[in-house]
Order: structure tokens, then C-alpha cells, then sequence
């Protein structure tokens, strides 16, 4: 186990470490996380149903006097890269600091003891959602992957005749939905750069407790010919009022994952055939979903937002661009900062035939936080460069560098964690 990590101090107050938690620690660092992000504190019957997605391993606190003041937490999974290949990865999903410790040094404070522990465990990545932007960055960390959010018409909204109507969709009961959908999402697999696998630890406390018997979350699954083959998870959002008594209700799509474009067109077909609704409503959408051309009339599939999904960092530079492939073109070389795990400032030549470190000149210049958002495929080296985040010392470089990185699918996650 990690020893603890000074932290500093809070004013006059006492000096706070960071260290590991303990297993006695877990409830009141998840209430703590909890309160930090405005929801209420964990229920004896959650806590017994959900546990088990918090345990102590991987979770670094702050504590002043004994008691936590800040927690982060990340569970270790697996993550597809451009290429196809699927590379280890931390997967952030709770960073929170007492509303009256704020602003005092220990969120960074806990954020390198974090990534100096993903660095020791041999990591090439971390990723999470963000729920402030503006925070990340300073720590390595980049908007990586973009999502839509969707609101169909209905009934208005029709599939094209071109749209395959193929397979059948049924829905589940809560207790199918728990069992089944665990090995539904493996079977259809990373298809999409960004996408992360889901370990045993996600399900009670992401999944479960939407679609459990005490939940209120429908599920319907798609079969095709070949069995099981995609999914989508929503909710009925009522929007009946006393102005409106004929309004119909919302769909709500938390959760729609498809093996390919058949399993796909069906779920969607399947939620714009439910009676009674008068629209559909989907965030974090791929920001390349083709939904409004399957219909007659694409205005009726109108973008509401577009906005940051997944943030990536590399903890490893060379390992994790050496896990990735590129497409045809001659090498660059980029010179990377890196002010946090110094290790990794340094020049990288990358092309083709892999990714080395080099003493040469380098094209391009970027800070680490720069290069996650690179690292996907999601922004361009031409954009990223006019916009002042890339520094050019070889303008021949930019076209290179942006047929390297490119990639024919949008990055995607498209799992809440």
C-alpha cells in the first residue's frame, strides 16, 4: 500500500494527508463524494445493494484530524484505442472536497498521489467525466471525446423506406435486465475508440440500481440474426400539465448499444413506435450517429447540444501512443510537457511503423493535456493548432500529423461511470 502523502496545510488549521482509505472508510468517503456533489447521504438498504462498487482499492482521501475532507477514486478497466486493440486504463469516477476545504490545495494534493499511483502501477491512461471542466486540465487531462444530445419528434419522425427494419426487439423484466446485460454489452464489444470495457464493480451501482425491481427504467433488448445483438435503456418522463393535458410523454435514453448499424436502426425504430410518446430524448450521443438521415425528414432529429464526454490523459506518453495505430503518412516528431509526471516531457517520433522517443527537433510542440485531446481522433492537429494549443515549428508537419491521427469513427464512450 502507498504510504501516506502530505498534503499541506489549510490555513492555520492541521496539516492534511492523503493516503489510501481503509474498508472502514468507505461509507464515509462515499457520503463525503456524495454531498460534495449535492446529492444525499447513502441509505442503509443502497449502501447494501451497492457496496460492492465501492471498495477501497484504488481510492485516495485527504484527512484532517482523522476525519475525510476529499476523496478520489478509479477503478481499473480496459479502454479501445484507434487501431482496434483495447489497452489498460483508470477510469476516474468519484473526485469530491468538502464544501468547506475547497480551494486549499487538496484536490491536488489528491490528484498526484492518484496519478503517481497510476504511473507506479505501470498505466497508460486515465479517463473520466467531467462534471467542471475547468478543472481538469491543469492535471493532464483533455476532452478526448465529444457527445450529442438528441430530441426526436414524435410521431412526426418516420424511418425512411431505405432504413432495414430487421430482427425483433422485446423488453425485460428488472430481473432479466440485471442478469442479462452484463454479458450483452461484452458480446458486443469495444467497436469505437473510447469505449471502455465494464468490470464486475460497475454494474450493482450504475446499472442495477436504474433497472433493478425498485427502479424505474425500462429495458429492451434487440435480437438479430445471429441472437442478441444491442440494447437501450430509458425512462418515461411524463409531460402532462394542467396548460397541456394532451402532451405526451418523453423517452429518456440513458443507455443504447448496438453490434452494428441493423441493431442499431431497430432500437431506435422500436423507441419512436411507443404510443402515448411525444418525443425522445438522448444525451452523450456519438457526434457521428446517423439517426436523422434514417428519417424522411431529418429537422425532426434536431442536435440540442454538443458537448465534452470523455477525458483522457496519458500516464505513460510513449506506451500509450505506442498502443494506438495510424494511418499512412511520414512520422512528426512532438515534444511534450508534461509539468506533473515529468517523466514523460520529452520528444516522441511517431508514424506508421510505431512511436519512439528521439533526441531530434521536434515539429509540433503540446502539453500533455493537449495530446489527450489529440489522442483519440476527435479533434484535429489543424484545429487544435489555430486555435493556440499546438505550437508549430514545422507548418509541413500539420498535414502529416493530421492524416496520422485521423480516424473514419468519432470517439465514443458511452458508459456513465
Amino acid at each position: 500500500m502507498p504510504a501516506p502523502v502530505p498534503g499541506g496545510k489549510i490555513g492555520r488549521m492541521t496539516a492534511f494527508e492523503v493516503r489510501p482509505i481503509t474498508d472502514d472508510e468507505r461509507r464515509s468517503t462515499l457520503d463525503l463524494l456524495r454531498r460534495a456533489l449535492h446529492t444525499r447521504r447513502i441509505t442503509d438498504d443502497a449502501w447494501a445493494r451497492s457496496a460492492v462498487s465501492w471498495p477501497a482499492e484504488h481510492k485516495f482521501a485527504a484527512f484532517e484530524g482523522g476525519d475525510p475532507i476529499g476523496i478520489v477514486s478509479s477503478f481499473d478497466t480496459e479502454i479501445a484505442v484507434p487501431g482496434g486493440r483495447a489497452v489498460p486504463v483508470a477510469a476516474v469516477d468519484g473526485v469530491g472536497v468538502r464544501a468547506d476545504r475547497t480551494r486549499r490545495g487538496v484536490l491536488s494534493a489528491m490528484m498526484a498521489a492518484q496519478l503517481g499511483d497510476f504511473a507506479a502501477r505501470g498505466l497508460p491512461l486515465a479517463v473520466l467525466h467531467a462534471s467542471e471542466p475547468t478543472i481538469y486540465g491543469r492535471f493532464g487531462y483533455g476532452s478526448a471525446a465529444l457527445g450529442k444530445t438528441l430530441r426526436v419528434a414524435r410521431p412526426a419522425a418516420r424511418f425512411h423506406e431505405r432504413v432495414p427494419a430487421v430482427g425483433d426487439v422485446r423488453m425485460l423484466t428488472p430481473e432479466e435486465a440485471v442478469k442479462e446485460l452484463p454479458a450483452l454489452y461484452e458480446r458486443i464489444g469495444l467497436h469505437r475508440p473510447g469505449m471502455i470495457a465494464r468490470p464486475d464493480v460497475w454494474w450493482p451501482a450504475t446499472h442495477e440500481r436504474h433497472v433493478g425491481p425498485d427502479a424505474g427504467y425500462l429495458v429492451a433488448v434487440h435480437s438479430g440474426p445471429d441472437g442478441d445483438d444491442g440494447f437501450v435503456v430509458y425512462d418515461t418522463i411524463g409531460r402532462r400539465s394542467l396548460d397541456s393535458p394532451d402532451e405526451g410523454a418523453v423517452l429518456d435514453v440513458r443507455d443504447l448499444h448496438a453490434a452494428g448499424p441493423a441493431a442499431r436502426a431497430a432500437l431506435w425504430r422500436f423507441l419512436l413506435s411507443v404510443d402515448l410518446v411525444s418525443g425522445v430524448h438522448a444525451r452523450h450521443r456519438p457526434v457521428d450517429e446517423p439517426l436523422a438521415v434514417m428519417l424522411t425528414d431529418h429537422r425532426h432529429a434536431a442536435t440540442l447540444a454538443v458537448e465534452d464526454d470523455l477525458w483522457l490523459r496519458p500516464v505513460d506518453v510513449e506506451a500509450a501512443l505506442g498502443a494506438r495505430s495510424y494511418r499512412a503518412a511520414g512520422p512528426v516528431v512532438l515534444a511534450v510537457t508534461d509539468r506533473t509526471l515529468t517523466a514523460n516531457t520529452g520528444h516522441y517520433e511517431v508514424g506508421p511503423d510505431g512511436v519512439r522517443r528521439t533526441s531530434a527537433a521536434p515539429d509540433l510542440a503540446l502539453d500533455v493535456d493537449t495530446l489527450g485531446m489529440l489522442y483519440l481522433g476527435q479533434w484535429s492537429v489543424t484545429a487544435l493548432a489555430h486555435a493556440g494549443r499546438i505550437e508549430v515549428r514545422d507548418e509541413a508537419a500539420v498535414a502529416r500529423a493530421d492524416e496520422l491521427f485521423t480516424t473514419v469513427t468519432a470517439p465514443w464512450c458511452g458508459t456513465h461511470f
